[in-house]
């Protein structure tokens, strides 16, 4: 007839050669008395929790002896619960709990994790690596940029000072080309601005004691930025009717003394000029200075 065990209360079969309880109980390892109570008393909670063990098992048991008792101070783990144990198994584990640490410590076999191997190195393309440039290649590559440069400059130079005539008539390109001839030595076209220039006064009129001769006298003043060219003077000759009797372009040379030929007019410089004409008719009643 069964016994029950006083520490987990679970039946125990007594062994059929002599009709006795195993000294140790099967399942806490818990010593079974010979006063234990039988299995006809009140069954306790753990019995109708916890299923019988099938007599396979019985005999595992038997052949393995007894368990020794975990030390009191020992850390004992949970049994294991089987995957098809029903749910009310959560309560018995928990009725089992209180009685820990009377069971043998549950040993579970770790396996070693391998050891991470060395990181796999991953290699980008050439063209995406960055250029390692040395002190000495960027010194060398500053000197290759400077000669760009200057080599730049030089041929800009080199068409201002070819084409400086045409530019030198333009008043934007003017400054430009008269610094670079400065520093070069080279020759600036004289500027002509005929429009600048302002007459100041202006006469014709006859000479005593010589008819049919006329003299024409004017002031003009240069009001140009720069030093230009003596002007082409035209001298017309008008009726009462307004009809043109006669003209004549006076050049530098008909008006200006010997010693001021060659020389240009500087920016706000006056000068006069006084010239003899012959009278192409005794009706010339008006005249006109134009500058050419």
């Amino acid at each position: 007839m069964p016994i029950s065990c006083p520490q987990c209360q679970r039946p125990v079969d007594p062994e059929p050669q002599h009709d006795a309880s195993p000294a140790p109980c099967p399942h806490c390892g818990a010593t079974l008395t010979a006063d234990a109570p039988a299995g006809g008393g009140s069954p306790s909670l753990a019995i109708f929790l916890h299923p019988a063990a099938t007599s396979a098992q019985r005999r595992q048991q038997d052949a393995s002896g007894p368990a020794d008792p975990p030390p009191a101070h020992a850390d004992v783990a949970p049994r294991d619960v089987p995957e098809t144990a029903p749910e009310v198994d959560d309560i018995a584990s928990g009725e089992d709990s209180a009685h820990a640490g009377a069971r043998p410590a549950a040993t579970t076999d770790i396996t070693p994790e391998p050891a991470p191997g060395p990181a796999r190195r991953t290699t980008a393309p050439r063209f995406l690596h960055a250029a390692r440039t040395t002190s000495v290649q960027t010194r060398k590559a500053r000197r290759q940029w400077a000669a760009v440069v200057a080599l730049t400059l030089l041929l800009c130079v080199q068409i201002v000072l070819a084409d400086r005539a045409r530019l030198a008539t333009q008043a934007t390109w003017r400054p430009l080309v008269m610094a670079l001839c400065g520093a070069f030595g080279c020759d600036v076209p004289t500027w002509r601005e005929p429009t600048a220039f302002t007459m100041l006064s202006r006469d014709v009129r006859p000479i005593l004691g010589q008819p049919g001769t006329l003299e024409a006298q004017a002031t003009f003043r240069n009001d140009a930025r720069w030093a230009q060219a003596w002007p082409v003077i035209l001298l017309t000759l008008k009726d009462a009717d307004g009809r043109t009797l006669g003209a004549r372009a006076l050049q530098p040379d008909d008006y200006l003394p010997r010693d001021e030929r060659g020389v240009p007019i500087g920016p706000g410089q006056s000068a006069q000029m006084a010239v003899r004409i012959r009278e192409p008719s005794a009706n010339v009643v008006a005249f006109s200075f134009d500058f050419r």
